[in-house]
């Protein structure tokens, strides 16, 4: 597996790549193709797993120290791609075949009380409910998708993906249980 042969330098102030990471790693390697969106890419690895297929990639975040990391970790695994800072699509102009995602999925304060400068809290906090960034990206990505597309999600059983399946008829392409949660990867092509 692409996944296997990685090499990741771990970043102060940026998500370490968790058992979520290597879950959508995963369904990346199978599923990514063409033009690649790593959106809120972290340490990058998702989106040199999608590089190292053949795809082209652009590495996008929030957060500028995480993409400082994942240009260092694209060099570090001879890998390109563009390094966009943005808050989910903002500064996203482009349309892509596949786009990656794994979102601040955790039940936390609300999002305007985060702030953006300590890069683990941002990557974590998906605001009170867990959702608000699920439902903004799930409500603006058609825009940012060509006809033939893919979207690799990750959500958890905390946060009610299973409403997610039924109402994008989303397919669950990987999951794993854990102790108070299960973590999925859900496979958009509507």
């Amino acid at each position: 597996m692409i996944v296997d042969k990685i090499k990741i330098e771990v970043c102060k102030g940026v998500y370490m790549p968790r058992e979520d990471s290597y879950l959508l790693a995963e369904a990346t390697e199978k599923y990514a193709s063409g033009r690649v969106l790593d959106l809120g890419a972290g340490s990058g690895i998702n989106g040199i797993v999608a590089a190292k297929k053949g795809c082209d990639v652009t590495f996008a975040d929030v957060n500028s120290l995480a993409l400082s990391c994942a240009r260092r970790n694209a060099e570090l695994n001879e890998v390109k791609g563009e390094f966009v800072n943005t808050n989910l699509f903002s500064n996203i102009s482009k349309k892509y075949n596949t786009i990656l995602f794994n979102p601040p999925y955790l039940h936390s304060k609300p999002l305007q009380e985060i702030k953006n400068e300590d890069g683990d809290d941002v990557a974590v906090n998906g605001g009170t409910d867990g959702r608000e960034l699920i439902n903004s990206f799930l409500n603006t990505y058609r825009d940012y998708v060509l006809p033939d597309h893919t979207v690799l999600l990750v959500e958890s059983s905390l946060n009610r993906y299973e409403e997610d399946v039924k109402m994008y008829h989303a397919e669950i392409v990987s999951s794993k249980p854990f102790m108070f949660e299960t973590l999925v990867v859900l496979k958009i092509s509507d």
